[in-house]
């Protein structure tokens, strides 16, 4: 409770140091701003490494259930079939990882009301940055 309270905390002041969504805390970890990664407990996206076996090129996409139901998250820009090399559990695949990011994980529940906030509204993925962060800047690059 009091580590969602701490999120939306930042949020409220708009610190500009926090994330949410997958894609946004993917890109706070990668550059090692993600303090401490917050992660609804029942999360149900998956990780996969797709392959283009035409260009051995790998790739890696966080799909939910209802993704996985399109074909098109699984052909390349060119239309080439990609190859699943690899299917994890988020929860799962960043209990055995989040250390590599320099990250602390909290596993969080949607059974108090600000877990449940957070569930809803930020989609049970994000993250308290170290320092302030531009997502925004970052996509035009």
């Amino acid at each position: 409770k009091k580590l969602i309270t701490a999120f939306f905390d930042e949020i409220s002041q708009d610190t500009g140091k926090y994330c949410f969504g997958i894609k946004d805390t993917m890109q706070g970890l990668e550059i090692g701003a993600v303090e401490t990664l917050i992660i609804w407990e029942n999360l149900e996206h998956n990780r996969f490494e797709l392959k283009n076996n035409q260009t051995n090129e790998v790739t890696v996409v966080f799909l939910s259930p209802e993704e996985e139901q399109d074909p098109k998250h699984f052909v390349s820009a060119d239309g080439v079939d990609l190859e699943i090399q690899d299917k994890t559990l988020l929860v799962e695949w960043f209990a055995s990882n989040y250390k590599q990011y320099g990250a602390t994980l909290e596993f969080i529940t949607d059974r108090s009301q600000e877990g449940s906030q957070f569930c809803k509204g930020f989609g049970g993925f994000g993250g308290i940055l170290r320092w302030k962060v531009d997502f925004q800047a970052m996509d035009h690059t």
